[in-house]
């Protein structure tokens, strides 16, 4: 039994809609390709605004930037989650998305893994959403910190969310986690995932220079897992439309804006490296498409790497325990919790029920 991993990289199109009928379409022909779980970019629906600026500055904004965010804003994806903290009760109606995208994933059988925009009131958060062929809307997580001056655009997402996501696919059981973009430059976010035993680390990105490539094979070794990083080729002819710079194209009926005819604004770089760094697939550079790698059994090869380099909680080479656990329930349960150099927590997150 194989599973294969893919990554879709492609720039956002000009309006939701169109947004949502390019990853239909790839994820239809990544499914008649035998893709079992596909990755989109950072922020793929609702769009990155790369090169925007919002008319801010220190101390002042500009009409113009405000009617910019609002453009944003309009672009933006409503699940109709109620919780505060992002954890997903969908208890309002939404407008439409994630209902469209389990529709995606059960009539194609592939497992969806997507950066989103999302709003919550006037607010706006740069999340990943996880959806299931099966089971539909899984997971779903907030960016922590958003980089620079995506702190103009993205509110704080809560830490609550850095669950990692136990799923089936073609019949083994695997732990999803993702971190999204510079996310993957933060030490303690990285153990939390470790911590929780994700074996396909998922980095939906915006960051396409060559150092990026580097990180995911350090992250590979580091983790003991498969990485996919993923991230969009934009060029001015694919940028939103209300960022100062877009350059006009016209799309015809049943096409879609791969960026043709524009200067490159970000080359891309999408990749995935198996547990031991790798390079399974990529890194595709100047171009949109679809990266894909077909590997044995998930579990096999992560344990495998992990033979001399452990850093789940328990782990032999992670030398820290949860804050909080009884030692004598942990060891009790055979599992020795004892450090006797770090302690590990993340506030509002359960890690003593991981492995």
């Amino acid at each position: 039994m194989t599973i294969t991993l893919a990554l879709a990289q492609y720039p956002t199109q000009r309006t939701p809609a169109k947004t949502l009928d390019l990853l239909e379409s790839v994820t239809q022909k990544a499914a008649d390709q035998g893709v079992d779980l596909l990755l989109f970019p950072e922020a793929f629906l609702g769009g990155y605004p790369r090169t925007s600026s919002f008319g801010a500055a220190v101390g002042g904004r500009t009409e113009a930037g405000r009617e910019e965010f609002y453009q944003y804003w309009l672009n933006a994806i409503d699940l109709g989650d109620v919780d505060q903290d992002g954890l997903g009760r969908y208890e309002a109606a939404g407008d439409g998305t994630r209902e469209r995208l389990e529709k995606i994933a059960k009539e194609t059988g592939v497992f969806i893994v997507t950066g989103i925009v999302e709003k919550a009131g006037a607010t706006l958060f740069c999340a990943v959403l996880f959806v299931d062929p099966e089971r539909g809307v899984v997971g779903k997580r907030r960016k922590v910190m958003p980089t620079g001056t995506e702190r103009l655009c993205w509110g704080v997402g809560s830490q609550k969310t850095l669950k990692a996501i136990d799923v089936e696919i073609k019949g083994e059981q695997v732990t999803l986690g993702a971190a999204i973009c510079w996310e993957n430059y933060m030490p303690l976010l990285r153990t939390t995932l470790y911590s929780q035993g994700v074996n396909i680390y998922l980095a939906p990105t915006a960051d396409a220079r060559e150092t990026w490539v580097a990180t995911m094979q350090h992250i590979a070794m580091e983790g003991r897992a498969f990485v996919m990083g993923c991230n969009q080729y934009v060029t001015t002819t694919s940028l939103p439309h209300y960022v100062p710079g877009a350059k006009a194209v016209e799309v015809k009926e049943g096409e879609f804006n791969l960026g043709e005819g524009g200067e490159v604004v970000s080359g891309g770089g999408s990749v995935i490296f198996d547990p031991l760094g790798k390079c399974l697939a990529g890194p595709l550079w100047g171009e949109a498409g679809i990266l894909k790698a077909t590997i044995g059994s998930v579990v096999q090869e992560t344990i495998r790497g992990k033979m001399d380099m452990d850093t789940a909680i328990g782990g032999h080479y992670a030398r820290y325990a949860v804050d909080g656990a009884r030692d004598e329930d942990m060891m009790a349960d055979g599992w020795d919790s004892r450090s006797d150099v770090f302690n590990f927590s993340v506030e509002g997150l359960d890690l003593q029920t991981r492995r």
